[in-house]
């Protein structure tokens, strides 16, 4: 049976994803195993998010001139390599190394929401998106529960290479579907006007020349501090709150990545033609900091997994919206660079989040992240309505 290429990416962005969930609930585990404090975990969690916010552009410019498949295998193959370094560590130094190559090979979500957009109209694009966010979710939905199992629930005994192992396995399998099932969206005679365009030397000046896609950066800073200060906390938290072990943890979070994955997969193809992404946007940053407000009274398991599953809802929608909103602003010469820089705005929340999750965490108290997580959350509608009026000055100009 013959799949269409926004199904190959689809299978190809799940294997991606399944493989960096698995590592997620555990890296805090293996972080105190080496007597890590709360600020130095918050930091391990964060390099992940720096290099990967030097590498987003750059790795979206290098799909622009060299095609996505390139860069999807060379990323993939190394992401399979920083598992494996994850699993064999024995300190906190190999640990840092590990997640600093992953951090600079997860840059290739550019490329594949690149992808997404070579091969959409404008008016399907937020459903493409929704695909490729749904697989993402998927991925986040299967891999935490799947790395908590294969570790154990057991903290002192826990195994970290298994994980590992799967993690690096599942890279590996991604390549192989690139190569077999995922044609190239972006071919020469597509990347023969890089020869000719206006694209800025470095990616990021595009933020000068598009005032949309700075308040939409802007908004994406925002959300994805919000939610990264929940993720790059949660483990700890659950720990102190409730005595959770790796595998409660990570089955806990199948609400968050479930709801994301039905808002992502369904909900956004059924709201966005009535609604809009604008308007659909604001209702998601009101479900995320209503989420993140129910876990902050941190009542019972069952209150948290009821406020993961809003957090996730306002993230699943809101993903796809903003990463539509950010495609429309690209020509077909540019898409991977300003998709890059859209990303790497997400990557920069990801190295705040947990530096502030540490800080506040330890200074402040332990119900203070969400809070201070919905709150920021809000703020991003600011952002959002600044690249409405920006959109709807360009039009009049025209």
């Amino acid at each position: 049976m013959k799949i269409s290429p926004l199904q190959a990416l689809f299978f190809v962005c799940v294997t991606d994803v399944v493989g960096f969930g698995i590592m997620v609930p555990l890296v805090p585990y293996m972080a105190e195993r080496y007597g890590a404090t709360p600020i130095q975990l918050t930091l391990l969690l964060g390099v992940y998010s720096l290099c990967q916010l030097i590498a987003s552009p750059l790795l979206g410019r290098l799909s622009d001139r060299f095609g996505r498949r390139p860069v999807l295998l060379v990323s993939m193959g190394f992401n399979g390599l920083s598992y494996l370094m994850l699993g064999l560590g024995g300190s906190l130094g190999w640990i840092l190394a590990s997640r600093a190559l992953g951090g600079f090979m997860a840059g290739n979500l550019s490329a594949a929401f690149a992808y997404a957009s070579d091969i959409s109209a404008p008016a399907e694009r937020a459903r493409a998106l929704g695909v490729v966010g749904a697989a993402i979710g998927i991925g986040f939905l299967l891999g935490p529960p799947l790395g908590g199992l294969l570790a154990g629930d057991d903290i002192a005994q826990a195994s970290f290479m298994r994980p590992a192992m799967a993690a690096a396995g599942a890279a590996v399998f991604a390549m192989f579907l690139v190569l077999m099932v995922l044609p190239e969206s972006h071919g020469k005679e597509r990347r023969v006007l890089l020869q000719h365009n206006r694209v800025p030397a470095h990616p990021w000046r595009l933020l000068g020349t598009l005032p949309a896609l700075r308040g939409l950066v802007i908004a994406a800073v925002l959300v994805t501090t919000a939610q990264s200060i929940f993720e790059s906390i949660y483990a700890l938290w659950a720990l102190d709150q409730f005595q959770a072990g790796p595998r409660t943890t990570g089955l806990s979070m199948l609400a968050l990545a479930g709801m994301a994955v039905l808002a992502q997969g369904y909900l956004v193809r059924l709201l966005v033609p009535r609604w809009g992404e604008y308007r659909l946007i604001y209702l998601a940053l009101a479900s995320a900091a209503a989420g993140l407000l129910l876990m902050a009274t941190g009542i019972s398991m069952l209150g948290t997994i009821v406020g993961m599953a809003l957090l996730g809802l306002g993230i699943g929608l809101y993903n796809p919206c903003g990463s539509s909103l950010a495609s429309n602003q690209a020509r077909d010469d540019n898409r991977g660079a300003v998709m890059g820089v859209y990303t790497a705005g997400a990557s920069l929340a990801r190295v705040l989040g947990p530096l502030c999750a540490g800080v506040i965490y330890s200074g402040i108290g332990k119900a203070m992240p969400f809070i201070f997580g919905a709150f920021i959350a809000l703020q991003a509608a600011w952002g959002i309505a600044a690249s409405r009026r920006a959109v709807a000055s360009a039009r009049a100009a025209s």
